[in-house]
């Protein structure tokens, strides 16, 4: 039998409590060498919710999930995770208590098998902050989620197309049981019908009460898929509010997106 057949049920988890704060960060500067990039950015995702991180080339998108994740060298100011400061945690402690990173380079492991590069990154079942069972990812659920991988279980990681590895960079951080999510670009340079898998893939998530925090350029995906967003010019935060609000606020779009 498949490891991707006959799935258990998801652990439904009610997406009520978006008011609990699971991942915070205060004041974060981050730097590559002497170059400045981020300035006191702060942020926060509440517990089943999505949240877009936007901004044009080179406003420091992808560099605030790296440094959320500890992948930045040389960064001050405080990173909280489930009300615990990990501001000096390294990346692999982040990933242990919950915390799943998908870069915008997808980094597979090309020469291993989808169930292969899935295997390496499992963890076990957690918890939300209030006790309540978290979704469980195994096998058979991710089948379900990309029913693409489940069709090509042997399949090596270099003979895959990139929106296959894509989805399966995805799926190899669910299995790690994540309570937030960072998603690098996960539209950028896939095709429309994975744009539209992946868009599908967040809004599961969500309703699994798994949080999301995404980097996205493309304004029409994000505005389907998001719930709150932040604007980013120049390492800065420029714009908070609701994504239905950004929506509507056509002097902020063409200010922040050129839109």
């Amino acid at each position: 039998m498949s490891p991707f057949q006959a799935p258990p049920n998801l652990s439904s988890s009610s997406s009520s409590s978006t008011d609990q704060v699971l991942l915070e960060c205060k004041n974060l500067c981050a730097w590559y060498g002497a170059a400045q990039i981020l300035f006191d950015v702060n942020l926060q995702v509440n517990r089943g919710e999505v949240v877009a991180l936007m901004g044009r080339n080179g406003a420091g998108k992808s560099t605030t999930l790296k440094a959320l994740m500890g992948l930045m060298p040389k960064k001050t100011g405080v990173v909280n995770f489930l009300g615990q400061d990990q501001s000096h945690f390294e990346p692999h402690d982040a990933a242990r208590r919950g915390l799943g990173f998908v870069p915008e380079d997808r980094r597979i492991f090309t020469d291993l098998t989808v169930l292969e590069n899935l295997s390496v990154a499992r963890q076990g079942a957690r918890k939300f902050p209030n006790g309540q069972d978290a979704p469980y990812w195994d096998y058979a659920n991710l089948g379900k989620l990309f029913p693409n991988l489940a069709s090509m279980p042997h399949r090596l990681g270099s003979h895959m197309s990139g929106g296959e590895q894509q989805m399966l960079t995805v799926a190899r951080s669910l299995m790690g049981n994540p309570l937030v999510l960072l998603l690098d670009e996960p539209s950028e340079g896939v095709a429309p019908l994975i744009v539209e898998q992946m868009g599908e893939m967040i809004l599961t998530l969500k309703r699994q009460g798994v949080s999301i925090l995404l980097s996205e350029q493309n304004l029409h995906f994000a505005q389907w898929v998001s719930d709150r967003v932040y604007v980013l010019e120049k390492g800065q935060v420029r714009h908070h509010s609701s994504m239905q609000e950004l929506s509507e606020d056509g002097q902020a779009l063409k200010a922040y997106l050129s839109v």
